[in-house]
């Protein structure tokens, strides 16, 4: 009887060190766009963090110096199941709500493309390229931005085009000064359309400031390092998407030659460092980026 209960006591410390190691990536992993919260859920969380690690130092000494019967033995063993249990069900609930959120994101975005036949897959083409760029980046250069937050600026840059009239989304030619002034406020509209949602605050400068240039010529004027990293990351993604896309008044680029404007927009337009990083990708890598459906 004696090994049953301290049997079911040390299953139970396994299972709660399993559940503190499975709360803790949570954690780690929940500082993004779609699952960051308000102040309080923070201290929320950090509780339920501080109680599991007590719990698991109350099974540590209930098996140290206790002296528990079969009766405690199934209390801690079947309090370890139920937190293993609501764990379980929570991340599965937060991973759907994710995956719905993404999903409507999407689907405002292809609102977005469905406005412009010569924006049709660029939103996620850059999304991709994006990301593709920050896993190059060094890992000192890639600290302090989150993945899952860029990969959500990049897919949303374009979405204040929303707020531009189609006779200027659509038009053949090129724009008048006029059309430009009112084609060039996008970022700020993309601003002023998601501002409303607390969690996306974080990345709301590097969706306005991503056609920003390094030599300050950008739509508002800030230059070097007044723009955002990410900012820039994306601005890179934009443009090599610009470039290798078949639009309507233009054929597609190959990648040799997206690569040569782009050097040549280093250091003005572009980051030099950030530049250099993409173009070691591997062209494969670039390749696999382009959506389904999106000419190159």
């Amino acid at each position: 009887m004696s090994s049953l209960i301290y049997g079911m006591i040390i299953c139970g410390i396994i299972i709660m060190v399993t559940n503190i190691a499975r709360f803790l990536r949570f954690l780690l992993g929940s500082r993004d766009v779609l699952s960051s919260g308000e102040k309080w859920d923070l201290i929320w969380e950090n509780i339920a963090l501080a109680l599991l690690v007590f719990f698991l130092v109350g099974y540590i000494l209930v098996a140290a110096f206790g002296k528990p019967d079969l009766i405690i033995a199934g209390i801690l063993f079947g309090g370890s199941i139920f937190v293993a249990i609501v764990l379980t069900l929570l991340f599965g609930l937060i991973g759907t709500v994710k995956e719905n959120s993404l999903n409507i994101a999407e689907t405002l975005i292809s609102v977005v493309d469905a406005r412009d036949p010569n924006l049709r897959g660029h939103s996620r083409y850059v999304q991709n390229v994006t990301v593709a760029l920050y896993d190059q980046l060094p890992p000192e250069k890639r600290k302090g931005i989150n993945k899952v937050s860029l990969e959500y600026a990049a897919l949303m840059h374009d979405v204040g085009k929303l707020g531009i009239p189609e006779t200027i989304l659509n038009k053949p030619g090129a724009l008048n000064d006029e059309e430009w002034k009112v084609m060039r406020n996008h970022p700020r509209l993309s601003r002023e359309i998601l501002d409303p949602l607390q969690s996306l605050r974080e990345i709301l400068p590097w969706i306005e400031y991503h056609h920003e240039r390094i030599d300050g010529k950008g739509y508002y004027g800030i230059k070097e390092n007044e723009i955002p990293y990410a900012a820039k990351i994306i601005a890179v993604a934009d443009t090599y998407s610009a470039i290798t896309m078949r639009r309507s008044y233009k054929p597609p680029r190959t990648y040799e030659e997206a690569a040569e404007i782009m050097k040549k927009a280093a250091g003005t337009q572009l980051d030099r460092e950030l530049v250099d990083v993409f173009l070691t990708i591997p062209r494969e890598r670039l390749e696999a980026c382009v959506p389904e459906g999106v000419e190159v």
